[in-house]
């Protein structure tokens, strides 16, 4: 396994992704059984998604502006 393959996976195992992905199946389990709507489902997981990339973009942003110092 390359090293580019251990890094992507260790960075899908922190504890933000695992929630981020649980979220997801639930969500989209109870939207399948119709127990939320599809509208109720979109609003969470456009929430859930926004704030998990949302973070990912901040840190990056923040290890670019530690690389130019």
């Amino acid at each position: 396994m390359s090293e580019n393959s251990k890094v992507t996976i260790q960075n899908l195992l922190t504890v933000k992704s695992i929630v981020t992905i649980l979220l997801s199946g639930v969500f989209s389990y109870l939207a399948i059984v119709g127990r939320i709507t599809g509208e109720q489902f979109l609003t969470i997981f456009t929430v859930v998604i926004g704030f998990y990339f949302g973070t990912q973009i901040k840190k990056l942003n923040d290890k670019g502006d530690n690389d130019n110092e």
